[in-house]
């Protein structure tokens, strides 16, 4: 079995899967680009999610809050608190499928160009559970970044 494997099969810790993900995002613009597009594409796949069915986007919401409170209490409490935000924003905002589809797209455009500019690709392209890190990545930054707040519990 090859190394990449075993990493894949073992379970990381927070700061773990902090630390492997800010190996690709060191550069000052990649990481502003990162605070405002990683939360944009979150709460548009809420958006996209709630246009279709209300009930398989609060059960996939839960699914993830138990994948980041097996992580951490404070992310978990972090995460909770986000997707009330994100449920606040579509409220005011009540756009449809198409809307929050445009938003998601340009974000992750922006995404793309910040790794271009960082000149290494996107965590997930290693392991799709980058995807759930990013926010995580995104809210120990706001919370923190020099102690790992989330991450230090």
């Amino acid at each position: 079995m090859s190394t990449r494997s075993k990493n894949r099969m073992s379970k990381r810790t927070l700061e773990q899967w902090l630390s492997e993900y800010s190996v690709s995002h060191q550069n000052s613009i990649n990481k502003k680009i990162h605070w405002l597009c990683v939360p944009t594409i979150f709460v548009s796949i809420m958006g996209m999610g709630m246009s279709l069915s209300v009930w398989f986007t609060l059960v996939t919401s839960a699914l993830m809050l138990m994948f980041y409170m097996q992580l951490s209490t404070p992310l978990f409490m972090a995460m909770g608190i986000f997707m009330l935000i994100c449920l606040a924003v579509m409220k005011a905002m009540p756009w449809g499928f198409k809307a929050w589809a445009g938003i998601f797209i340009v974000a992750w455009i922006g995404q793309f160009i910040g790794h271009k500019i960082e000149g290494k690709k996107p965590s997930f392209f290693e392991d799709l559970q980058f995807l759930l890190i990013g926010p995580a990545w995104v809210a120990n930054n706001f919370l923190g970044s020099k102690k790992q707040a989330i991450a230090s519990v």
